[in-house]
């Protein structure tokens, strides 16, 4: 079944979806961040089958996620690099996996957990600061929507 593309949608949640939507991809950049960069790692760590995963390690190219670089080790390889429209994904993971912490785990069940690397403690948890400072909320924010445009008719 053929996706239903959103790239003319005004709104900023269906354009990053249309990029990076698909659980897949979202634990292709997760793996990324993670430090995985060639075909076979990201095959190894996700047990995708290879024709899925060649799919969206693609469209992640396409859509300026990952980019192709030669392998680090001089091989003949390529690798897979975050861009920064990539890296500018890590707080969507953080928010994801926080998420997950608070949502998808029974009380005292093991987890992996992200640690600061420089003061090798866990990372605080996200929040979304008003300008004025205070802490916002889902009741806090509304969503200012765009006009809609008719379309043009064709001549």
């Amino acid at each position: 079944m053929k996706r239903t593309r959103l790239e003319g949608t005004p709104c900023p949640v269906a354009r990053a979806l249309d990029a990076v939507g698909d659980g897949w991809s979202l634990l292709i950049v997760r793996d990324a961040f993670d430090g995985l960069r060639r075909f076979g790692e990201f095959q190894k760590s996700l047990g995708l089958a290879k024709n899925i995963l060649a799919a969206r390690l693609r469209l992640l190219v396409a859509e300026g996620v990952l980019e192709l670089a030669p392998a680090s080790d001089g091989s003949a390889y390529q690798e897979y690099v975050l861009t920064p429209k990539g890296r500018g994904l890590f707080h969507v993971v953080v928010g994801l996996r926080q998420w997950g912490e608070d949502h998808c785990f029974a009380p005292g069940e093991e987890r992996s957990v992200l640690v600061d690397l420089s003061a090798e403690r866990p990372v605080r948890r996200l929040q979304l600061p008003a300008q004025d400072g205070r802490l916002l909320g889902p009741d806090d924010a509304v969503v200012k929507k765009a006009p809609v445009r008719k379309a043009r008719a064709k001549r």
